[in-house]
């Protein structure tokens, strides 16, 4: 194997020299231009990645750029990442997610487009209908503050509870609940373990993004015992970001561009047909 690798290699060098001898180009003349541009994302898994993944070879093809994709089920690292410039996008977070990250950590991170909205829904392996559910149920819910607004928001449209007057529902934490007659109670836990806590029946219902959930085979708009309205105006948008200085960096412009085309608008339309995935722009 090791001869046969070698008489390869001498032939690709043979080659080489022929090529270089004919025509006076050689590897130290070529454009740098006719390299691919490198753009570093890192994005969670589903409905991020497949996106992206639909994205790089347009955007290699289109602008020459070929985008380096890294996954992660961490909520926290990708903010910072992007913010101290060891990656240059991150795919992964909703708008109060973002202002709350921006803000707590002063972060020099810009949002620069909206590209998605992810249903967020509450699901139950012992209810199947809202109006089931009991006095005292647990309710499993995420630790990030920036998704307490959103999950209570979905309770008081539904009737389960109410906040306290004057209480912007973005912002709204636990803390912020004025009327609770069914006395419900709150467990948080992180983002990511939010799927595991409803295999493992941890509650009553359980409140998951709507990425975890799609990327645990649960179908929203079918799984969900009780289902955020979705909409172009809805604020939990999922968004790409850049460090701030950078917004009009030419490789992110492209990435951007990509994002917002209908070929993009138009696969999210057909690989999410349950309305789980929906375009925002």
């Amino acid at each position: 194997m090791k001869r046969f690798i070698k008489l390869i290699t001498t032939s690709i060098l043979a080659l080489s020299l022929v090529a270089c001898s004919n025509n006076q180009a050689t590897t130290d003349n070529e454009q740098p231009g006719d390299k691919p541009a490198v753009l570093s994302i890192i994005a969670t898994a589903n409905p991020h990645e497949i996106i992206l993944n639909k994205v790089a070879p347009i955007l290699l093809e289109e602008y020459n750029i070929k985008l380096d994709i890294t996954v992660t089920d961490d909520y926290y690292i990708p903010n910072e990442l992007v913010s101290n410039g060891e990656v240059d996008v991150n795919f992964f977070q909703h708008v109060p997610f973002f202002s709350n990250e921006k803000e707590t950590n002063n972060y020099a991170i810009s949002n620069i487009l909206g590209v998605h909205i992810e249903p967020f829904g509450f699901y139950s392996k012992r209810i199947s209908n809202i109006e089931d559910l009991p006095d005292n149920a647990t309710i499993v819910v995420s630790n990030s503050v920036a998704d307490n607004g959103r999950i209570l928001s979905i309770l008081q449209k539904a009737g389960i509870l109410t906040l306290n007057d004057g209480v912007d529902a973005i912002t709204a934490t636990l803390n912020d609940i004025k009327d609770n007659p069914k006395n419900l109670q709150f467990v948080e836990v992180k983002p990511e373990l939010l799927y595991t806590a409803y295999e493992e029946d941890q509650g009553d219902l359980v409140a998951i993004n709507g990425n975890y959930a799609i990327q645990g085979g649960l179908k929203p708009s079918q799984d969900a015992v009780l289902l955020e309205q979705a909409d172009q105006d809805n604020p939990y948008v999922n968004i790409i970001v850049c460090q701030e200085g950078k917004e009009n960096d030419e490789r992110i412009q492209a990435l951007v561009e990509v994002l917002k085309s209908d070929a993009i608008k138009e696969f999210i339309k057909n690989n999410w047909l349950d309305g789980s995935v929906i375009p925002a722009n």
